[in-house]
Parts: structure tokens; sequence; C-alpha cells
């Protein structure tokens, strides 16, 4: 299967080389060489700069004559350079004949401009789902989700997420067998337990410019074991309820019960991130009344539950980080080498 790579000018590096490794790992586990052909395309003969002060070599560009695409995937800018009209034209013309066609982190934008997202559920890196939204308006966009697919169309986060999407897709063409044996040696979830928001930047930082909301705001943030009902926050406003909400909502694009659930939500987190209190200990100050309150909503807002969450996000420095990999064990087929 040759898997085509295309890579942007600045792209982020790791949308080239974290999927190249992947379907390069699967090859070497199945001991056939050439069960996947990796090619970088680029926009021109010219090395292709990427992040991290990385070059990239094209095995082909954009206007030699076409060769048969299995899986095409679009890397990503982020730095949002303008965007190449002749890359556009390519995509357009070449889409109609791969077998799938994806994007990864910002790479999505490219996909967009080149008309190919309509009536599609996709998703991008957690920064940057707002301007796509902004951007495309009539477009399905889950910004929670690693990665997703919809008919042939797979879109995913940001940076290592390439290398989630490159794993379901051996998954898909060689078996859930292969793709585990990858994932361990690769040290990868086969399936990365929750979405993006564990990993999105603190809701409770974006405040208001109006001053009464803003003044809301900060005594949610100071007196977050305290009652926050909407009546109460209202009243520290000096406003009624219904026109607080409607104000609230109008500036922040939330409701005020909204915002204190993000508020609550994020000082767990730093604290969680910091270690030395116990889970009932920022249950109590956080205002979730007790640990078992905490969890329902880091399960509800994150996908993972507060203990995990300090497993993968505390310092490496207060203690262990390590998440071990807990796959079920089973037989390995002969024809996958399974030495490092």
């Amino acid at each position: 299967m040759r898997i085509a790579l295309l890579a942007p000018p600045g792209v982020q590096s790791l949308d080239i080389v974290g999927p190249a490794e992947v379907f390069w790992e699967a090859a070497r586990r199945l001991g056939v060489p050439n069960a996947y052909t990796v090619q970088v395309i680029g926009g021109s003969a010219d090395p292709i700069r990427g992040t991290g002060g990385l070059r990239f070599v094209a095995d082909q560009h954009i206007f030699d004559p076409d060769q048969p695409i299995d899986t095409l995937l679009v890397g990503g800018d982020p730095s949002f350079a303008t965007i190449d009209p002749a890359m556009v034209q390519w995509l357009r013309r070449r889409a109609g004949t791969v077998r799938r066609l994806g994007s990864i982190c910002t790479g999505v934008f490219l996909l967009g401009a080149a008309g190919l997202l309509a009536g599609k559920r996709v998703t991008t890196h957690w920064e940057c789902a707002a301007r796509l939204r902004a951007e495309y308006p009539d477009l399905n966009i889950d910004s929670d989700q690693i990665f997703i697919r919809d008919g042939n169309l797979c879109t995913t986060a940001g940076v290592t997420a390439g290398m989630d999407l490159a794993l379901a897709l051996v998954e898909e063409d060689y078996g859930r067998e292969l793709a585990l044996v990858v994932a361990r040696y690769m040290v990868m979830f086969l399936k990365r337990p929750g979405g993006q928001s564990q990993f999105s930047a603190h809701l409770a930082a974006q405040m208001s410019g109006k001053t009464k909301i803003r003044q809301v705001q900060q005594h949610i943030l100071d007196n977050l074991a305290a009652s926050l009902s909407a009546e109460n926050l209202a009243a520290q406003a000096s406003m009624s309820v219904r026109n607080f909400t409607r104000v609230f909502r109008q500036e922040m694009n939330m409701t005020p019960t909204e915002f204190v659930d993000a508020a609550r939500l994020d000082a767990a987190r730093l604290l969680l991130e910091e270690g030395g209190k116990s889970m009932q200990q920022i249950a109590m100050r956080c205002g979730f009344g007790n640990a078992d309150g905490m969890r329902r909503a880091f399960i509800r807002n994150l996908g993972v539950g507060p203990a995990e969450y300090r497993l993968r996000f505390r310092s490496a420095w207060t203690g262990t980080n390590h998440v071990p990999i807990d796959h079920p064990r089973s037989n390995r087929p002969r024809s996958i080498q399974t030495s490092g």
C-alpha cells in the first residue's frame, strides 16, 4: 500500500515522521518490507522546511506524474502560513482517486480549502477548533476527539494524534494483533483513553472584558468551594438572574454554570498536577463536595478520572507519571516479529 504524506511548507515535522514510523514498524513486524510504501510529497522539488529545524527531501512533488496512492494524509502548518493554491488543486484532483483521505492536525484546513470536508464530521487540534468553526461554520466539528473517521475521510487532533490514526489504519489493514505489537513497541496506547479536553488549556483563564462580569468571574475563582448558583452570582453583579445569564452568555459564549464547572475542573487539574493533596481535599477545595462528585465531573468532561489524570500529568520530579499499557495478552502469529 502506498501511503502518501503531503507536506506543505512549515509542516509540523511529527505530522510526517510520526505516521511514517508507525507504518514502517508495522511492515517490519510483518516481515514484509513493502507492506507499506511511505512517500513524502512536497509542493516543489525544494527541501521542505518543517518545525524543529528539520528539513524533508520529498520523494515526489505535486507536479510529477501521478502514481497510484492508497492512503493520502495531509500534514499541517501550525503557523497558518498562506495555503498554496497549487497544492489545493492537486488535492482536489487526487482526492477521488485514493482509498482513504485524511489530515493530521491543521492539515484539515488544506482539505477545507480544497472543498473536501462538506457534510463531514471532523476534528483538529483543540487550539485551532474555533478558527476552523469560524472559517467553515457548516462543518460538524468535534474538537474533543483524538481522530474521527467519516466514510473514507479521517481527521485528527494535533501532532501525536497522527500516530494514533496511523495505528488505527494498521489495525484496519492487518488486524488488531499487529497493531498491538506496534503499539507496545512504540510505547503507545492502541486506543488512547479520553479525548483532547484532558490536554487543552484551562478555560478559567478566559476572562470577560465587561467589568461586572469579570468581577463575578473573579469571585468564582476566589470562592470555588462556596455556593455559586446563578442567583448568588447575579446578586454579586447586582443584576437580575435573567439579565445576568443573558449578558454572561453573550460575553463568554457559555452559561455562568458552565463557567463555574470549568473553573472548578481547572483548579482541580492544577492541584492534581502539583500533587501533595488527597482526592477528598482537592474535591472539597474546588467545590465538588466529595471525591466521587469530582470523579464524575472529570469523566464527564475529560473522559478520564482524576486519579488517572494525576498519573499522566503530575510532574515527573514529584512522582512517577507512568501509566502502564494494559493490553490483553494473546498469542502472536508467527508472521509477526516481536523482537526489538
